[in-house]
């Protein structure tokens, strides 16, 4: 099979989905609800109705149908990550973003590979098992082999019995060929945000740079599943146009991915714009999202697409993120800094950072306030190492069976966690959650987890099914 140079997305069917949804009466919403409980998925057409409610009961109701899916597919855990910046470096001239070419009031800086293992042994001392490299669209002098060093340098990093066990990676669009270098890193999930797909939009936020190509950046999962990644996450930036045209030109985007791949995304994350320094759009977002739409594009991101992994970072504030963890949320970073040398810094803002963090929490503080929530908060790298990726994944998680390897691999990670890492009172909240869970678990499932929980308060490590 060929692969694609862009993705088609047809922007007046979504405007014509959009302007229709004014037609749309409650039983024809009510109609949607009851397919997505199905857990199938829905149209591009079903999302456009959900997207168009306003009345109060029909959003109590898109609220509750979320929350009843999440809880039947993703049960109570919440996948615990940290981005780690290498690099603010960057060629690019995005008029959002505190790194572009342009800034001046940034100080610039490429850690060098001491410096990212020392950043590494940070997120470890604080208990981080799975990490998010991050680096600006530009590499020092040695170019693309910066980034794969830096996934050597993350690997190589241990403190104690503690390591990073899993690597996602968001760099710029790479070629197939780098793409192949880039899985032979043993990475877990290649992910790059579109940031629009208005393509109007696109060019006028897009200053110069590589990144001004559109059709380059949209077909870069196409290139990185034809060199054999076939765990990808994308995303959008939301607030740079109408977040019903980038919801659903989004949904266009999978599809084409499911048509030509047979697999779509395995996480789509929902970044809202914050403001950063020496970007002024970050601050005037041109389309500004309402805290109710954001809940609303989570909950129907939910059921339109019900087994990809919603994740959720620290721009958004702790209660945005506490209420959207029913609506749909999966996946969540924790104590994160968003620039080249923060963990080491110890400070939450500092010089070089790409946005302003609504989330200033410790890892630890975090972790205690999802188990009093009754989540479990999971470091889980199980499904990456036993290659269950893809399409694979997919196969255990439509019919219900990934939560037999899920459930069991929260409950052991979280155990780890609290006996080498958490506070005391959060080892007493983490204590209270774990025997809640394991008292709703059935049969089999429950005896391997408390078997598995069992191993780790005898001091085995890294313990998974």
């Amino acid at each position: 099979m060929m692969i694609p140079t862009t993705v088609p997305i047809d922007g007046d069917r979504i405007w014509s989905m959009i302007e229709n949804t004014d037609k749309v009466d409650d039983g024809e919403v009510r109609e949607v609800l009851a397919a997505a409980r199905e857990m199938k998925g829905l149209s591009s057409r079903q999302a456009a109705v959900l997207c168009g409610i306003s009345d109060p009961e029909l959003l109590s109701e898109l609220f509750t149908t979320a929350r009843e899916v999440k809880e039947a597919i993703y049960g109570q855990r919440l996948v615990i990550f940290s981005p780690l910046y290498v690099s603010n470096l960057c060629a690019n001239d995005c008029a959002y973003c505190s790194f572009r070419a342009t800034n001046r009031s940034i100080k610039r800086r490429a850690l060098d590979q001491d410096e990212i293992r020392h950043e590494a042994e940070m997120l470890i001392e604080q208990g981080h098992k799975r990490v998010l490299l991050v680096a600006g669209e530009s590499y020092p002098r040695e170019g693309f082999d910066y980034v794969l060093k830096a996934i050597d340098s993350v690997y190589a990093a241990k403190v104690g019995a503690g390591e990073i066990r899993r690597i996602n990676v968001n760099v710029a669009p790479l070629s197939v060929d780098e793409f192949r270098q880039l899985g032979d890193h043993r990475i877990g999930t290649y992910q790059i945000f579109q940031e629009t797909y208005h393509r109007d939009t696109y060019v006028r936020v897009h200053l110069r740079g590589k990144k001004t190509d559109y059709d380059w950046r949209i077909s870069a999962i196409d290139r990185a599943f034809a060199a054999g990644i076939d765990d990808v996450g994308i995303g959008v930036l939301f607030g740079l146009a109408d977040w019903r045209y980038e919801l659903l030109a989004m949904l266009q985007h999978i599809r084409h991915l499911e048509n030509h791949h047979g697999i779509g995304p395995h996480t789509i994350s929902v970044p809202r714009l914050e403001p950063a320094e020496g970007a002024d759009l970050a601050s005037h977002p041109p389309q500004p999202v309402s805290d109710l739409d954001f809940r609303k594009i989570v909950a129907v991101l939910r059921l339109t697409v019900p087994y990809t992994g919603i994740i959720m970072s620290t721009r958004e504030t702790a209660e945005i993120r506490r209420e959207t963890f029913a609506l749909g949320v999966s996946q969540i970073s924790a104590g994160s800094r968003t620039n080249p040398g923060g963990y080491a810094k110890g400070e939450a803002e500092d010089e070089g950072t790409q946005f302003s963090l609504g989330d200033h929490r410790s890892l630890d503080e975090v972790i205690r306030d999802v188990a009093e929530l009754g989540y479990i908060p999971s470091f889980c790298t199980g499904c990456y190492r036993l290659g269950r990726t893809g399409a694979d994944f997919m196969d255990l998680a439509k019919p219900g069976a990934i939560r037999h390897h899920c459930d069991p691999n929260a409950l052991s990670t979280f155990t780890e966690y609290l006996c080498d890492y958490g506070s005391e009172g959060t080892k007493q909240a983490g204590e209270v959650c774990i025997n809640s869970v394991l008292a709703k678990m059935e049969g089999s499932v429950r005896a391997r987890a408390e078997e598995m929980i069992r191993k780790v308060r005898d001091g085995q490590r890294d313990v998974f099914c």
